[in-house]
């Protein structure tokens, strides 16, 4: 029991949770580092990127497009939204309030405290000047206000819906409507409802935006008890088997051109980790009576198997999951250690797959070191119609694009089953002379 306490000191901090004997302390600390680096490196201020000068509110500042968030954590992106979705999780996982806390801290920055107006006039302005949805990306909280994409508002409503939960605050709730409202009404789609974006191609079906319309989706459906947003939610991951599954391999595209009726280049390992946590979600959240339960249940099986067939001697998944020769990438690793943990620990996995989550999860700790700083994180990245492409994205260190991944990932290994087989010895008594009759 003392070496079990002794676990929980991390960083001078106590956890407040005594796990059991299966709590896993490296994936405990590790988590709790990477949270409280964040935490410590969010500054809550502005920056003129002209003048230098800091803010700590714009109320009262001169219009400026040269005005600032100063760090990204503070800023409105769909990272942010995995990110803070990671942290609450924790929060939850260890009753520690200060996870969700900073989570709250982070939206009221935006919403509570009279900073956005003044990026609404600063888009305002934009909108109407020459150029203007460039003019409008290079301006602080714009996705906001812009709320044409997924990206703009999808993991962000999400995030908000579970602190909504424990926060009825107003302006959360006209948030959360605004991206309901998108992603019902306007987020463009395809005859069968697959949602589907109009770049590159028109109407290009994109492994990414499964994660982000479900995440928001599946919580709806938890917040409203209104099943057509389960409804939604599994006919987006059962729909997508039609354009995006590989039958030879295994494996999902990361994208499909219905105009061209052709897949993309690449089996993108992160694209088949939004699919594989769009899984996950959708049927934590989903009603156990649903009559499409099963169905998603099998389709996350079957990716699950064919993902399991890629996975490298060292653990870890490859940026594009069928070339050996391409890097090692650690959101795509984390997010099937996520999937795979809580696929065998809620019995939609059968429990043997825990030792691929294992051996995932030993992979993506040679990428965490112990101040918690999380490195081989492939950059934001697009479609574009050559291997090359993704073969040479850059990686990244300490962003919100693998530290939301990780940290759900470290969660669910926390209290993961160990992973164990029948034992041989204990059945060679079983096997008898079949002749023999009893």
């Amino acid at each position: 029991m003392k070496k079990a306490l002794l676990a929980l000191f991390v960083l001078g901090t106590i956890i407040p949770t005594v796990f059991s004997q299966k709590t896993d302390s490296v994936a405990l600390k590790a988590a709790v580092s990477i949270a409280d680096r964040i935490i410590r490196s969010t500054p809550y201020e502005f920056i003129n990127t002209k003048t230098k000068e800091t803010y700590t509110t714009v109320k009262g500042l001169p219009l400026s497009p040269d005005v600032k968030v100063k760090s990204e954590y503070n800023d409105w992106h769909y990272t942010n939204g995995i990110m803070y979705l990671g942290m609450m999780e924790l929060g939850q996982k260890l009753n520690e309030p200060k996870y969700r806390n900073y989570v709250q801290k982070n939206m009221d920055f935006v919403f509570n405290e009279g900073n956005l107006d003044y990026f609404k006039q600063l888009y305002d302005q934009a909108i109407k000047q020459d150029d203007p949805w460039n003019k409008v990306r290079r301006l602080s909280f714009h996705m906001i206000f812009r709320n044409k994409r997924l990206d703009d508002n999808g993991t962000m409503g999400a995030s908000l819906i579970e602190l909504y939960k424990t926060k009825k605050d107003a302006a959360y709730y006209k948030y959360i409507q605004t991206a309901n409202e998108h992603l019902l009404y306007f987020e463009p789609r395809l005859a069968d409802g697959l949602i589907a974006r109009i770049w590159p191609h028109e109407k290009t079906v994109w492994a990414d935006d499964i994660y982000m319309g479900v995440s928001f989706l599946c919580r709806m459906g938890s917040l409203t008890g209104d099943v057509k947003y389960f409804d939604d939610a599994a006919n987006q991951v059962l729909s997508v088997n039609k354009y995006l599954w590989c039958k030879e391999k295994q494996i999902y595209y990361h994208c499909y051109h219905t105009d061209v009726k052709e897949n993309g280049v690449a089996h993108w390992g992160r694209a088949n980790g939004w699919i594989a946590m769009a899984h996950a979600d959708l049927l934590t959240y989903m009603p156990k009576n649903h009559p499409k339960r099963q169905a998603v249940i099998d389709n996350f099986k079957q990716q699950m198997a064919g993902v399991c067939r890629y996975q490298g001697k060292n653990g870890l998944w490859h940026q594009l999951l069928d070339k050996e020769d391409s890097y090692d990438e650690t959101t795509c690793t984390a997010m099937f250690v996520y999937a795979l943990a809580k696929g065998v620990k809620n019995g939609w996995l059968h429990k043997d797959y825990i030792h691929v989550a294992n051996s995932g999860f030993r992979g993506m700790m040679t990428m965490i070191n112990d101040k918690g700083d999380v490195s081989g994180i492939c950059t934001g990245t697009g479609i574009m119609p050559s291997l090359s492409f993704y073969y040479n994205r850059p990686t990244e260190s300490n962003t919100m694009m693998g530290e939301g991944p990780v940290l759900r990932a470290l969660v669910e290994m926390i209290d993961a089953p160990k992973y164990t087989e029948i034992n041989a010895n204990e059945q060679y008594a079983k096997i008898v002379d079949r002749r023999i009759k009893k």
